[in-house]
């Protein structure tokens, strides 16, 4: 399938590198597309789970057996089921066993709250949920706000070998509720079961354009909502990924330690990897010694996550003295990338033997993920890169579809294959963030703040909607950030607007100090009199407030409405 636009000025198509202008996309289901890696790869390792490796062969079988088995329990093409698993084996298989029925995929985060996953049940209209045995008692109380028709319940146990299945059992799972397998809820192993009495007629024949995944992001209002994402989408991300890394990714090894119900660990981190012909080294929980582990016995060649990973691996002493020469790509997004950081990450790789740089990329879970990446033999100090294969960037006055100039500030707005279905009930939402331009073309809006230069580099400002008004001046929090955490004290810093009855808002920053570092008087000077040569008088922080830590959401990002709540009740 060609995707082309022949009436977009595209100034980001003068070649970096061997990144090709356009490709040509497969025509045909994201399990449909994995099953063509399969064929192809046989036994070769397509996912790792705490040791263990599965085989490309046995994620095909494995994803067709719970293919049948949902098909068993009555599940029927377009029908939407809660996926609620972290980053184990059997949530690849009701991925991909869905999907190749024509059912649909809700995932999301097990540990979200029982009010949250009662909306999310509801949003998507899912009657069905699979968990794993530790989050049984919090869908006992998701039962007590709305009905669940089965409950699948899941054991991490059941992938792993022996002796590791044993140990699961007797030193973590016999810790949790004992599961009642009766009424509606199903232990796996009896959900496997009921597959043996399906033995045709359940391969859906599903058009790859419509509904396969729904992922939830809070969008460009910041109200969480159902993103609907196509078969297209998925397997566009994967190709054009590929397409950007610039490295051979056939038979590539990716930590992929970012949660499978986001869309960059979906997206890039398992499905590019299983287009691709790869391996993904499932991380169903993070800490800084497993993760250190895994780096070292796996030697992965390709890191990808958000700014907090990174800042967490600079920090990581179980990383002393390991050689990361294994590394063949190491990619940032999900959130901004500050320059400082970036510069003490470059420098850790080195440190580490590794032979390449951290490459920013920009994306919205309403186009997957990622959709803009930096070259790698060009950077530009503060920018995201430049647009993927296929997909087209503009940069359009705030609040209309009417493109600025090159160097001029406006809302970012993309259209590709990777572009969103759009919102599940949300009309209102989809006008205004999918909306008809003069060429005819549906862009996405994607609420953020940025800029093109000549060359087509982006480069984001900030989201629209955290802009920061103080006395009739605009306020953007991340460029203020970004020059507090140049300061050799901060850590970590988070820029919010404090309602003022003068200037209307006035600028505070929180923040979090390095070890080794002592609030006092004497460093919250030191940090004010850092920012006065950098920052405009009207943008000064009025005021700092040092803490252990700053709220993050459950994807790492710093949860700065939280903040925003606190201080202005």
């Amino acid at each position: 399938m060609k995707y082309v636009y022949d009436n977009i000025a595209t100034p980001w198509l003068e070649s970096y590198g061997e990144v090709p202008a356009h490709l040509d996309y497969l025509e045909t289901t994201m399990s449909g597309a994995v099953l063509q890696t399969a064929a192809r790869e046989g036994d070769f390792t397509c996912l790792t789970f705490m040791g263990r490796k599965i085989s490309y062969k046995s994620v095909a079988e494995n994803l067709d057996l719970v293919a049948r088995a949902f098909y068993a329990l009555g599940v029927r093409a377009g029908q939407r089921v809660l996926i609620c698993l972290p980053n184990v084996p059997q949530a690849i298989y009701c991925l991909y066993g869905l999907n190749r029925i024509g059912a649909v995929a809700s995932m999301v985060h097990p540990l979200s709250a029982e009010a949250e996953i009662a909306f999310y049940m509801n949003e998507a209209s899912c009657d069905i949920a699979v968990t794993l045995d530790q989050f049984y008692s919090k869908f006992l109380e998701v039962e007590k706000i709305r009905p669940i028709s089965r409950l699948i319940i899941a054991r991490v146990s059941e992938e792993l070998p022996f002796p590791l299945s044993l140990g699961q059992k007797l030193l973590t799972e016999r810790k949790f509720p004992k599961i009642k397998s009766e009424g509606n809820v199903i232990l796996w192993k009896d959900f496997i079961k009921g597959a043996e009495s399906v033995k045709e007629g359940y391969v859906a024949d599903k058009d790859y354009t419509k509904e396969a995944v729904v992922l939830f992001s809070g969008g460009t209002t910041g109200t969480t909502k159902g993103i609907m994402l196509s078969d297209l989408n998925f397997n566009a991300l994967g190709q054009q990924t590929g397409a950007m890394a610039n490295f051979e990714v056939h038979h590539a090894k990716m930590l992929a330690a970012m949660p499978v119900f986001h869309g960059f660990g979906l997206g890039v981190c398992i499905h590019t990897m299983m287009v691709v012909g790869g391996t993904a080294i499932l991380v169903p929980r993070f800490n800084v010694k497993s993760y250190a582990n895994l780096i070292k016995k796996n030697r992965p060649n390709v890191i990808a996550g958000v700014p907090t990973l990174f800042e967490a691996i600079t920090r990581n002493k179980y990383l002393d003295g390991a050689d990361l020469s294994c590394l063949k790509g190491v990619f940032s997004g999900g959130d901004s990338l500050t320059i400082e950081l970036k510069k003490k990450f470059d420098k850790f790789l080195s440190d580490h033997n590794a032979g390449v740089r951290v490459r920013e990329g920009y994306g919205t879970t309403e186009c997957v993920t990622a959709c803009c990446l930096t070259p790698y033999n060009k950077e530009k100090e503060g920018s995201i890169g430049i647009p993927y294969p296929d997909t087209y960037f503009q940069i359009c006055k705030p609040g209309t579809c009417d493109e600025v100039p090159y160097g001029e500030e406006g809302e970012i707005c993309l259209t590709g294959p990777s572009m969103m279905l759009g919102y599940i009930n949300h009309e209102k939402e989809n006008a205004e963030t999918m909306r008809l331009h003069a060429d005819g073309h549906v862009w996405l809006h994607t609420g953020d703040l940025g800029v093109m230069d000549s060359e087509g580099f982006i480069y984001f400002r900030q989201r629209i909607k955290r802009m920061i008004v103080t006395s009739g001046y605009n306020v953007y929090p991340s460029q203020i950030e970004n020059i507090l955490e140049g300061h050799p004290a901060v850590q970590r810093s988070c820029v919010i607007g404090v309602r003022d009855p003068y200037k209307m808002h006035r600028v505070k920053a929180f923040l979090v100090l390095k070890p080794g570092y002592e609030d006092s008087e004497q460093l919250r000077e030191s940090i004010m009199e850092h920012c006065r040569h950098q920052i405009a008088k009207y943008a000064m922080p009025s005021e700092i407030e040092v803490r252990d830590s700053l709220p993050t959401t459950l994807v790492g990002k710093v949860a700065y409405t939280k903040l925003e709540a606190e201080e202005n009740e």
